[in-house]
């Protein structure tokens, strides 16, 4: 069985801010692999860090001249930039990157009810700005990891939620278009339903 890239949450009320990009992974210097840049399908360059746990796949199969599904975890401060941890790579194909295996890759992903560029955001939904269309969802670590340095963060969202429901715990579907993470559905996991006249 292949593993899904975003895999199903394995607690209703799990945080998490993941998500999958096609591109080439650009290092800014060959001798420090671990800052760079996903170059994505249509050309644009995402700031890109790679995460520890990632490095030594990319020092031992990646080549910098081929794309490849990227696992992500974004990060952004605004609607107008975003920066990507990356967190591994997804290749059923075992680095066999040729473009009969490329397309297996697309058809599975898609097979798997996933896409490039869509993210999974699970968290506090703790800012509404109806105005603007900006939804700020707050993702806490998980109990094993509160002792360590991971510490909550929040994402940025584009998309529209009635007021009703700040502070309830929301699940979102999420799509990148260059920069900016727009929702395409959510769900509400635990309202906290308020009375906004």
């Amino acid at each position: 069985m292949i593993k899904s890239p975003i895999p199903k949450v394995t607690n209703n009320k799990q945080f998490r801010a993941i998500g999958i990009v096609f591109g080439m992974y650009k290092p800014n210097d060959n001798n420090l692999l671990n800052k760079g840049f996903i170059e994505d399908s249509s050309g644009l360059n995402i700031d890109a860090v790679v995460l520890g746990k990632a490095l030594p796949l990319i020092r031992k199969f990646i080549n910098f001249e081929k794309k490849y599904y990227w696992i992500v975890y974004p990060r952004n401060k605004n609607s107008d930039n975003i920066h990507l941890q990356i967190a591994g790579i997804w290749d059923p194909n075992n680095f066999k990157n040729n473009d009969e295996n490329i397309k297996k890759t697309h058809d599975l992903l898609h097979s798997l009810d996933l896409k490039d560029n869509l993210f999974s955001i699970r968290g506090k939904l703790i800012f509404i700005n109806t105005q603007e269309k900006d939804l700020i969802i707050k993702i806490c670590p998980s109990r094993q990891n509160k002792n360590k340095k991971n510490k909550s963060f929040k994402i940025l969202v584009k998309g529209e939620i009635s007021m009703k429901y700040i502070n309830s715990f929301v699940s979102l579907e999420v799509i990148r278009k260059d920069n900016t993470l727009f929702m395409e559905k959510f769900e509400i996991i635990e309202a906290k339903v308020s009375e906004i006249n």
